[in-house]
């Protein structure tokens, strides 16, 4: 952990930084990273790739920053420390991509979670086939933890999305990714078929190019899910950040996000968001 920015008391202040597009609604995006990162305890910088027109119902407008300003808030953050773990969201772009890449090659490594960002829960476009290539090729060798989902992980690698519902091909697709670069790969769960009932559950696989882990837990039925990629993401890149191990930063965020669930209630008449901070906002269960 690094020691830059100590407490009044002396303390290091644990700081990690979320590259994501804003998101007006605040549930996904930046605003929910930032959110999660306060929850667990990890002061949060940030650096804007896109301003999204955005609430539960879906992405209604999408305006890229030019890659010259993404990479100036980047160097800024950089230049301050603010990276014990960096996570990096939506990008948008190859441009973006390659500005984002540039600026980490300029440091010394520090643990970085990568969510890669492809399309949003709603449908919407958030990264083009140039950036699905220059993210593979420039920002994947740099990347600690990769977080695809299984609709992600198809287009990462290229393979049958339904033949991914088998765990195996889950697993044979993160070792392609590790091969190409990743030091670990969480393929998650959440957006597989599911027979539903009350022993419905969400398996997700957390594989490091030696072995898997295999991460259970109870599918929690609710319509309260914006936002889930992004805050397990930062969730995970917060307990790097606070000196965890990887697979103890994975299940923290892991449980992190299933309170988030579970206590999330109503905000909009659409997809509303998890509960970031994990407050009872004066309603929730």
């Amino acid at each position: 952990m690094s020691a830059v920015g100590a407490a009044s008391g002396g303390r290091p202040v644990p700081r990690a930084f979320t590259v994501a597009g804003s998101d007006s609604g605040g549930g996904a995006g930046m605003q929910a990273d930032l959110k999660t990162f306060v929850a667990m305890g990890v002061y949060g910088a940030s650096v804007v790739t896109a301003i999204t027109a955005q609430n539960g119902s879906g992405v209604h407008e999408t305006l890229s920053l030019p890659p010259e300003s993404v990479a100036a808030q980047l160097r800024a953050v950089l230049a301050d420390g603010l990276c014990d773990a960096g996570k990096v969201g939506m990008l948008g772009n190859a441009p973006t991509v390659r500005a984002v890449a540039d600026e980490l090659r300029r440091v010394a490594p520090f643990p970085l979670v990568v969510d890669p960002v492809v399309q949003s829960s709603s449908g919407a476009r958030l990264l083009d086939d140039g950036g699905v290539q220059a993210l593979l090729e420039e920002l994947l060798p740099r990347t600690t933890l990769l977080t695809p989902n299984l609709d992600e992980l198809a287009v990462l690698t290229r393979r049958d999305r339904e033949a991914l519902e088998a765990p195996r091909e889950r697993i044979a697709a993160a070792e392609q990714l590790i091969g190409a670069g990743a030091s670990a790969v969480l393929v998650k769960g959440g957006h597989a078929a599911t027979s539903g009932g009350d022993d419905a559950r969400v398996l997700d696989l957390l594989h490091d190019g030696a072995r898997t882990h295999r991460l259970e837990n109870p599918r929690i039925d609710t319509r309260h899910t914006h936002g889930t990629g992004c805050v397990l993401s930062a969730a995970i890149a917060a307990g790097l950040a606070l000196g965890l191990p990887l697979l103890a930063a994975v299940e923290r965020g892991r449980a992190h996000l299933q309170a988030a669930l579970r206590l999330a209630v109503p905000i909009g008449p659409g997809v509303s968001p998890v509960n970031h901070a994990l407050a009872r906002w004066g309603g929730a269960r």
